[in-house]
C-alpha cells in the first residue's frame, strides 16, 4: 500500500477511534484514554507520547496528534500555551498559539509541525482541560508557522465526525467550532466543580 493511503487510512481509524470514545466519556478523555491507543492493522497505535505534546507514531509518516497539558496547582508550566490555549479560546480567536518542542525550529518534532501545515494535513489536538483530562479537537489544522517566535498556529474545525480527508475550514466555520470548544470546555468545568 502507498504510503498516503496507509497514512489516510491510519489516521481515519484514529479520529473515528477518538470520536467514539469521546462520545462514550461525555467529550472528555483522561491520561489512561490517550494512553491505551487503537488497533490499526493488527498493530497497537498509540494517540499521544506522555513524554512529549507533538506525535507522529512510527507506523506513519506524518503527524497524528498534538497535546496540551493542564498543569497543576503549584505545578511548573514548562510551555506558553499551557496558559495561553484557553485564553485564546475565550477570547474568540481565530487561531491559537502551540509552542515548538525546544528551542530548535529544525527539530524532527518541529519538523512534523511544518509538514502538516504545508501539506495541510489535519491532526488531532488534545487540550487539557484539568490535570490528566483533554478535550479532543478534530480536526486540527496548522495554519502558522513562526520559528522566530518557537510556534505555530493553530485553526479548528468541528469537534465530531472529522475525516481524516478534511480541509482547512473558512474563518465562520472557524469561529463556530471555538464556540463548540468553549461550550465543551465549560461544561467539563461545571461537572468537576459539581
Amino acid at each position: 500500500m502507498d504510503p498516503t493511503n496507509h497514512d489516510t487510512q491510519l489516521r481515519q481509524a484514529a479520529f473515528s477511534h477518538v470520536n467514539q470514545l469521546s462520545m462514550l466519556r461525555g467529550g472528555v478523555l483522561d491520561s489512561g484514554d490517550l494512553a491505551g491507543g487503537f488497533e490499526f492493522g493488527g498493530d497497537r497505535i498509540p494517540l499521544v507520547n506522555p513524554q512529549r505534546g507533538i506525535f507522529k507514531p512510527r507506523q506513519m509518516a506524518g503527524l497524528l496528534s498534538i497535546r496540551t497539558v493542564f498543569p497543576r496547582q503549584g505545578g511548573r508550566v514548562w510551555y506558553d500555551d499551557q496558559r495561553e490555549a484557553h485564553r485564546q479560546i475565550y477570547a474568540g480567536e481565530d487561531v491559537v498559539d502551540y509552542q515548538f518542542m525546544g528551542t530548535d525550529p529544525n527539530s524532527p518534532d518541529n519538523r512534523w509541525l511544518l509538514d502538516a501545515m504545508q501539506q495541510q494535513i489535519p491532526v488531532m489536538y488534545f487540550l487539557g482541560t484539568s490535570p490528566g483530562r483533554y478535550q479532543p479537537i478534530i480536526p486540527t489544522f496548522i495554519v502558522g508557522w513562526h520559528p522566530e517566535r518557537l510556534r505555530v498556529q493553530l485553526a479548528f474545525g468541528a469537534l465530531v465526525g472529522a475525516s481524516a480527508q478534511a480541509t482547512l475550514p473558512a474563518s465562520p466555520e472557524r469561529r463556530y467550532a471555538l464556540r463548540e470548544i468553549k461550550a465543551a470546555i465549560r461544561f467539563e468545568q461545571f461537572k468537576k466543580a459539581a
